[in-house]
């Protein structure tokens, strides 16, 4: 492929640097169709778009609130796909977007369109949600603040239980033809003690019949333990547990319902299932600018590392139509004083998001934690 011509008033950011404030800030694109299509709504990260920053594949915000008013432009691509990131006119770096993956275009057997089951995050990760609805979710006194698990299902780009047999024919297809490495399996929490792990096994089971993909299953903590030999004997080969917030007045604030399961369960099921899946494949999501303070995420992250669970700490996106959706983002400068000694942490401990089998923190989109990883081992 051609290289972009250099362009004269080009002053490069580093890359972990960069990222920090565009996941902070959010872009304005020039051209909103340059790529894979964009995702509003649903579980999980969302209103963000894929973009490759030297050679990193990043999730950034582009339908919140604060990337409208985003001092940071990505300029219409060129013939090869390649753009300009300008900041006050000035261009900071070169950007370019995954393609929309080629097995959007199929629908299964009974009629469904293959993005409704399974969408391309990234590069090259499938993620879905498994049960895109959630107990949590149907009260106003114990949903997630940030969640908006329900706005794809209203909008009809998505169904509410994705079977076994859906998520195993659109997983296959997926590496088939665009080249899939690994697979995210969600879910939002149902009635009963397992929490979605039943669901999980089960279609984590039927993937893995189909098709040779790894696969990172996440849930809250189930009440008995054994769902995590049963999880792996299924297939499963990475466990997601997201605490999100690492205080309990900030849980009990922000996530009501969820926080009804403790921090120190949470622990309690980290170190029951690291000798299950291994050091490093059990990792946590937590949400950087919801009200923890650097010191509260940091000496979590510290214990996190100490049972070999992998803390994948990603600054907070307000999503539209939910109730945070005005709360600020965190700053660059918050977010690079946790990475920085987040990251040294890691790399210490021998815990690295490259050798993650499957899920968020091999991933690495929605932070900047990786690029920091690849920089203190440099």
């Amino acid at each position: 492929m051609k290289p972009m011509a250099p362009t004269a008033d080009l002053a490069p950011l580093p890359t972990e640097r960069l990222i920090n404030e565009l996941q902070s800030y959010g872009v304005r694109l020039a051209e909103p169709k340059a790529g894979a299509d964009s995702r509003r709504g649903g579980a999980g990260p969302s209103d963000h778009k894929a973009m490759t920053i030297d050679g990193m594949t990043v999730m950034v915000p582009v339908h919140t609130a604060p990337a409208f008013d985003s001092p940071y432009l990505v300029e219409k691509p060129d013939a090869f796909g390649r753009s300009v990131i300008r900041r006050d006119g000035l261009a900071l770096g070169e950007v370019s977007f995954p393609l929309q993956p080629k097995f959007y275009g199929l629908t299964t057997a009974d009629g469904i369109p293959y993005s409704k089951i399974a969408v391309l995050h990234g590069r090259d990760v499938l993620a879905t949600t498994v049960l895109q609805s959630c107990i949590r979710y149907q009260s106003r006194t114990k949903t997630c603040q940030f969640c908006a698990i329900g706005q794809s299902l209203a909008a009809g780009r998505t169904i509410e239980r994705k079977t076994p047999a859906q998520l195993a024919e659109v997983a296959k297809a997926a590496v088939e033809l665009d080249g899939v490495k690994h697979m995210v399996m969600t879910t939002g929490t149902p009635p009963g003690r397992d929490r979605g792990a039943a669901l999980l096994a089960e279609s984590a089971a039927a993937v893995k019949a189909a098709v040779d993909l790894p696969i990172q299953v996440q849930c809250e903590p189930p009440d008995d333990d054994a769902w995590f030999g049963r999880l792996r004997t299924a297939g499963a080969d990475a466990l997601g547990m997201h605490l999100e917030a690492v205080t309990e007045p900030v849980r009990h604030r922000i996530m009501p319902g969820k926080a009804q399961v403790s921090v120190e369960r949470y622990f309690e099921a980290f170190a029951a299932a690291v000798p299950v899946f291994g050091r490093g494949q059990v990792s946590t999501y937590i949400l950087a600018g919801l009200g923890d303070s650097r010191e509260d995420i940091l000496a979590t992250c510290e214990r996190l590392v100490g049972l070999g669970v992998y803390p994948f700490v990603v600054p907070f996106v307000p999503i539209s139509g939910t109730p945070l959706e005005s709360h600020p983002t965190p700053t660059p400068a918050f977010m690079h004083a946790i990475l920085g000694p987040l990251s040294g942490m890691l790399v210490a401990s021998g815990l690295k998001a490259i050798d993650a089998k499957a899920g968020c923190a091999k991933c690495g989109a929605c932070s900047a934690l990786s690029t920091y990883e690849r920089r203190a081992c440099s």
